[in-house]
């Protein structure tokens, strides 16, 4: 017999300072004269909580959910009360070095995704300033350091805090709550359906092979005829099959080729298993319980794309397909549906090859992307820009947008993703940095923000300090499904 014992952080600022403050004694509050160390100690035990409480938001929270634990505060106060002990005290505090070991070091050396560290970078360099020392000074409305060097005072001020914490006291806009809501109903949605009989129906009604034959039917019917390479090959010939825009292109071809075979085969396959004719093999059963959940068959998703459901999937199919065809027969787009490629990376990246060639004495090596918000829709798009492209269907997550001046704005409230219009990409030869008064905004394919969903960045002018948009979670998706 064996007894299992789990032991995780508790949810909420009250309950995870409180169980901080339960573990810490006067005589620990008293380790040090400094009258920044009080202050210090509570700021550390704040940013602990919000890190740790950011990763029920998802993607919006962190790209990545870490395991931040009990050691990483123990090292983090170690090293605060390290730094007093040898501060000069006409110098003061060195807040420099205080945001680089808790951003870069203690909590940092968790930390693999570049845009989560300079999340967490800002997090210590908003908080971790002069102006925690003040009084009054709060980490959001309501959310004050308490001014007392008594644990029984730091107790009564935690158990005073609000249960239930508005997003907003992690950096995040209201609407983040929706989106943690739906995660949750989602997963036990799902661990519902895990658990569900995959036997056929009994009882009268449609079984599962019927309703997957039907099924099976209408998507082959729907489902484009395979590409005629003698013609793929004319066409990029009449294009010039050496320009980058056109090897990607071929490379794209070649892709959806594969699964417009793999669909169609499957399909077949499997109305022949169902009919009797062919038996019916662990690969076609796992295929046919996929399409009645209405999820994509493994061995499509495999060469493919994720979608939330099959039918969102096939419709992208559908579309994507239709966005080559018409490449290839009427020539380049006005502007680009990104959402609709494998390589949107590789995408942007031969659009830059093909400004680099255009330019003689010009390097790829130093040859960036730069972009502007347009106020136009795709439809307003006659003619595609002499340079660059036109691109369009991006979701901007996190935050909303002026359309009159392209700026970033506060979403609007139950409004979890907004459409953007389209977007300008273009290139230029520099070697400047990025303009420190813009926003880089990531690009991610998928709302799962990894880094092999990573695309590129754009920059956004925006009215609000660029740190304001980094504790937002703000960023451009290719898909919200």
């Amino acid at each position: 017999m064996a007894i299992k014992f789990t032991n995780e952080p508790p949810q909420g600022i009250r309950a995870s300072l409180k169980r901080t403050y339960q573990s810490i004694t006067q005589d620990f509050l008293d380790y040090s004269s400094q009258p920044q160390w009080p202050p210090l100690l509570y700021a550390v035990a704040f940013l602990h909580t919000v890190v740790q409480e950011r990763r029920k938001f998802g993607p919006l929270g962190w790209n990545i959910p870490y395991e931040f634990n009990q050691a990483d505060f123990a090292a983090s106060v170690q090293f605060i009360q390290n730094h007093l002990d040898e501060m000069d005290p006409k110098k003061g505090v060195s807040w420099p070095t205080i945001c680089y070991m808790l951003g870069e070091v203690m909590y940092g050396g968790r930390v693999t995704d570049d845009f989560d560290k300079r999340l967490l970078i800002t997090f210590t360099q908003v908080w971790f300033c002069d102006v925690l020392l003040r009084p009054g000074f709060e980490f959001y409305k309501n959310y004050k350091v308490p001014q007392t060097r008594n644990l029984s005072g730091y107790i009564d001020y935690i158990n005073g805090l609000q249960a239930a914490d508005n997003p907003e006291v992690f950096g995040l806009h209201a609407n983040a709550d929706i989106t943690y809501q739906i995660n949750s109903a989602k997963a036990i949605l799902d661990t519902i359906l895990n658990v569900q009989p995959k036997e056929g129906g009994g009882g009268g009604g449609e079984t599962r092979e019927s309703v997957v034959h039907c099924l099976a039917e209408d998507m082959l019917e729907k489902l484009p005829e395979p590409y005629n390479n003698f013609e793929v090959r004319e066409a990029l010939q009449r294009m010039g099959p050496l320009q980058p825009m056109n090897i990607f292109l071929r490379q794209e071809i070649d892709r959806i080729q594969k699964v417009i075979k793999e669909v169609k085969s499957t399909l077949s396959d499997l109305k022949l298993a169902i009919d009797g004719t062919i038996v019916m093999s662990q690969n076609l059963r796992t295929s046919l319980d996929a399409m009645y959940d209405a999820r994509i068959p493994e061995r499509w998703l495999k060469i493919s794309w994720e979608s939330a459901t099959l039918g969102f999937w096939y419709t992208e199919l559908l579309e994507r397909d239709v966005q080559f065809r018409t490449w290839i027969q009427t020539g380049r787009p006005n502007a680009f549906w990104m959402t609709g490629f494998f390589n949107p990376q590789g995408f942007l990246t031969a659009m830059r090859q093909e400004v680099t060639r255009a330019h003689k004495g010009w390097a790829l090596d130093s040859v960036v992307l730069q972009n502007l918000i347009t106020r136009y829709n795709k439809e307003d798009m006659k003619e595609p820009p002499a340079e660059g492209v036109y691109v369009h269907g991006l979701f901007l997550e996190g935050a909303g947008l002026d359309r009159r001046s392209g700026k970033l704005i506060e979403s609007k409230p139950k409004v979890l993703y907004e459409q953007m219009p389209v977007i300008y990409i273009y290139a230029i030869n520099t070697t400047a940095g990025k303009d420190p008064k813009l926003y880089e905004c990531p690009i991610y394919r998928k709302p799962q923000r990894t880094d092999l969903k990573y695309v590129g960045s754009i920059d956004f002018e925006t009215d609000h300090n660029p740190r304001h948009w980094t504790l937002r979670g703000v960023a451009l998706l290719c898909d919200i499904k």
